[in-house]
């Protein structure tokens, strides 16, 4: 088999933590060739530990787009530079691989989606969390009918006190936006995911501003209230078309007891679902709840050697989720099957995002059209 040839935009954390390493982890189906970054000794340092014998450095993404023996691109920049690079490499006739959010407007997310579909190449977004253990085992209740008809849920993206001092994740100007396009997405994906459900009718939103001046008790340090010029945090109420709904909250700095990030609220007509942070980790606490012999009843899956990480099998981590991401996408491209995470479903959820901030500063809901 001849290996797809990959080039990478943007080494920074995700580039590297989760890409560069997810893909290592499956030399046998690609090469690293392509190496772009702003920064030429951070792309030089990721060729060296991850390149191929004729890989290169580049500080322009066109020389991977002009380069014919590329087959791939992964898109792992600012969010405000994903549509720009995502469209131009698919016009070059390469699969794309975009980190979240797919995009940081609706408009531009849809421009993704339909280049993609002119030019018959795959796309795919970053959203790695559908891969966790807890993420499939939901996953599969959902197929099996254990909930029936999901007409309720919550999206949950909160931290107490988690903002990102790196990178420029508090600089709107490059991002886009704070804990809502960040965290937010990642648990907008998941609860669509397990609704099957992407006929948005109408987004009501709430945006605060109240805590960049307080950068107190930060688990990564204080950050420079200066340059904060993000949301610290951000609700949604999103109406499906069938009526059923999805409220959603996303925070980087929030006063709450315990941080909740990428978990789910599912309500459905036989039964229900939760996942919750294990306080002090990042392992999720799934817990499936219905009635049984005429009595409310709550399901545990067992965390010991019978279920997750068995063997010592890791819970979550990028390395784990990226090796993960990383093979269902080279398959998909091999095997010329539709990606597990597709352009229209990743479209809906930056919709969804830009019509929360949308519905925030206009004070009114944002209606979908058809």
């Amino acid at each position: 088999m001849t290996k797809l040839r990959i080039g990478i935009v943007g080494l920074g954390f995700i580039g590297t933590q989760k890409h560069l390493v997810g893909l290592s982890q499956h030399l046998d189906k690609c090469e690293i060739v392509g190496f772009c970054d702003l920064d030429v000794e951070r792309a030089q340092a990721a060729k060296d530990s991850h390149g191929s014998p004729d890989s290169y450095v580049t500080t322009d993404y066109h020389d991977l787009l002009n380069d014919p023996t590329i087959d791939v691109i992964h898109v792992c920049t600012w969010n405000v530079s994903h549509c720009e690079i995502t469209c131009a490499a698919l016009e070059a006739g390469k699969h794309v691989l975009v980190e979240k959010p797919m995009a940081v407007t609706g408009a531009d997310a849809r421009k993704m989606r339909d280049t993609a579909e002119r030019t018959g190449k795959k796309l795919s977004v970053g959203f790695q969390y559908r891969f966790r253990n807890e993420s499939q085992f939901l996953r599969k209740a959902v197929d099996e009918g254990r909930f029936g008809e999901i007409y309720a849920s919550k999206a949950h993206a909160v931290r107490r006190r988690g903002v990102p001092i790196w990178g420029v994740f508090t600089d709107k100007s490059k991002q886009g936006g704070g804990p809502l396009i960040d965290l937010g997405g990642h648990a907008i994906d998941l609860t669509l995911w397990y609704m099957d459900n992407y006929d948005v009718e109408s987004v009501t939103g709430v945006v605060n501003y109240k805590l960049g001046d307080k950068p107190e008790g930060n688990m990564a340090g204080p950050w420079d209230p200066e340059t904060y010029t993000v949301e610290d945090s951000a609700f949604g109420f999103v109406k499906f078309t069938n009526g059923a709904s999805m409220f959603v909250e996303a925070a980087w700095a929030l006063n709450v007891q315990d941080s909740r990030e990428a978990c789910v609220t599912l309500c459905g007509t036989e039964g229900g679902a939760d996942t919750i942070q294990n306080p002090g980790t990042s392992d999720l606490l799934v817990t499936l709840n219905n009635v049984q012999g005429g009595e409310l009843v709550k399901t545990k899956p067992d965390t010991g050697s019978g279920y997750f990480g068995a063997g010592g099998v890791p819970l979550s981590g990028f390395a784990y989720m990226g090796g993960l991401e990383a093979e269902s996408w080279l398959n998909a491209i091999i095997n010329d099957t539709e990606p597990y995470v597709t352009a229209k479903q990743a479209c809906v959820v930056t919709e969804i995002l830009d019509a929360i901030y949308t519905s925030a500063e206009t004070g009114q809901p944002v209606v979908f059209t058809k």
